[in-house]
């Protein structure tokens, strides 16, 4: 395994846990890939070693760095073994479950469930715009398993994209506990944890008053970065002037509510008594169950025509447009065979907005990360090659009659062929999305190039963008 300082050994033994690799490295110890030779399973084991004031002897025990490092370390000790005590009594699916904890080697150690799959950047990489619907799937079970972390009186203060997993079934799971502190008195030698982008100001310092709001701002930075590609400037930049461009702006006209874009921008509020105060008042503003709580962010919206709803036994929305039930059940079940049970509560979510089948189909595609099987849904689906037309039609000729004022089919063919060589046939999607914000064909392969993930790529692909602009 490759080189980590103060790391134990491969093959290392810790009772019945065998060492396998290093899984990360913190300033609060070092996590492990290890065997438990019992049950023949892998599991993370969590080793306290805090590098500012413990190293490894050569016996492999954590010794303190001097005699005034014996102190803190020894509190830190602790603090991570009651940390421990309380994490293995929380049970949720979507928090890492702390299986058992002991002490050796002078220091403590956690052992946790591996949890099979990819962390969040790469899972989204392939993923990314991902449509609103999906973000509210995605960010539900999260936000209960927080809330029992908060009910135990306790704060993660790390939640950053990194600390996020996302199983091979598509179920987010919350990891890495190593900064989490009870939230009632005691030292605080352990206050300043900072992950730059998604900490909030008051775990810059010592003195910060730190609360349930504070790990709502680190979720809602993963959630602008999950929306925007793109990090949060950090708290301390914003204290004079806040410099962060707003969800509701960086995001904008991508097919978000802008209730929902306000909700995040509201949990990024640089002062702690602006944000949400507790899981439950964000959750039910995040997921639409309540009215936005500030609407001082200035937020445009394109108007929408809808069509009147249908008598009938159709799905109905809130767009007020019923769709066809046996459709929505179709694409719920061919969804279902991609990314699991969760297909149902996302496919539902997307129902209550969408205006077709078509736009159903196309707000849950992106969920589809083989690039064959995606394509082949898009064409059952969206192409409508096996749709009815559902009730709400006219508004998707709406759609159709504005873009082909502005692009002709030979336009948007291009378009779809170029992109299609760096994305698949997912480009078929992203180009029409694109060509119904787009002025001229310029602006529509700046809007796309956005999709390329190789910056090279997309430099030589916004050049075309460039030179399109200069025959005009």
């Amino acid at each position: 395994m490759p080189e980590v300082a103060n790391a134990l050994p491969r093959g290392y033994t810790l009772n019945e846990y065998r060492v396998e690799s290093v899984l990360g490295a913190g300033g609060f110890g070092l996590t492990y890939l290890a065997t438990d030779a019992n049950l023949n399973l892998r599991v993370a084991l969590k080793e306290y070693l805090p590098s500012d004031y413990a190293s490894r002897a050569g016996d492999s025990t954590v010794q303190p760095r001097s005699g005034i490092a014996e102190e803190p370390f020894q509190w830190g000790l602790q603090r991570f073994m009651a940390e421990a005590k309380t994490l293995a009594s929380f049970r949720h699916p979507n928090i890492v479950r702390v299986m058992r904890f002991f002490e050796a080697n002078n220091t403590g150690y956690m052992v946790m469930e591996f949890v099979e799959g990819k962390a969040l950047p790469e899972w989204i990489a392939a993923r990314r715009p991902l449509p609103q619907p999906s973000l509210q799937a995605f960010s539900g079970p999260l936000l209960d398993g927080l809330a029992v972390i908060h009910r135990a009186g306790f704060l993660h203060r790390d939640i950053k994209p990194a600390n996020i997993f996302v199983r091979e079934d598509n179920s987010p799971v919350l990891l890495d506990f190593g900064s989490a502190r009870e939230l009632k008195g005691g030292n605080q030698e352990l206050t300043a944890v900072v992950s730059p982008g998604y900490a909030p100001l008051e775990q810059y310092h010592a003195q910060g008053r730190q609360g349930p709001w504070s790990d709502l701002y680190a979720f809602g930075g993963v959630l602008y970065w999950m929306l925007t590609g793109n990090k949060p400037v950090e708290a301390a930049a914003r204290v004079r002037q806040d410099i962060l461009p707003p969800a509701a702006t960086a995001a904008g006209g991508l097919g978000y509510a802008p209730e929902f874009l306000v909700t995040v921008d509201w949990a990024l509020k640089p002062n702690e008594e602006e944000r949400p105060q507790n899981v439950a008042e964000f959750k039910a503003r995040l997921l639409g169950g309540a009215p936005a709580h500030d609407r001082t962010v200035p937020v445009t919206a394109e108007p929408t025509v809808l069509a009147a709803p249908a008598p009938g036994s159709g799905m109905t929305g809130l767009t007020g447009v019923a769709l066809d039930r046996e459709q929505v059940k179709r694409i719920e079940a061919e969804i279902a065979r991609h990314i699991g049970p969760i297909a149902a509560v996302m496919v539902r979510n997307a129902a209550k907005k969408a205006l077709t089948i078509p736009a159903l189909a196309e707000a849950v595609a992106g969920e589809i990360a083989d690039e064959k099987a995606r394509a082949a849904f898009i064409r059952k689906f969206v192409s409508g090659e096996s749709t009815s037309r559902p009730t709400g039609e006219p508004t998707r000729k709406v759609a159709e009659v504005s873009v082909s004022q502005k692009f002709t089919p030979e336009t948007l063919q291009k378009a779809e062929a170029a992109l299609a060589q760096h994305i698949g046939a997912v480009a078929k999607v992203v180009v029409r999305r694109a060509a119904a914000k787009a002025r001229d064909e310029a602006e529509l392969y700046l809007f796309i190039a956005d999709e390329i993930k190789d910056p090279a790529e997309r430099k030589n692909f916004i050049r075309k963008a460039v030179s399109i602009s200069g025959k005009r």
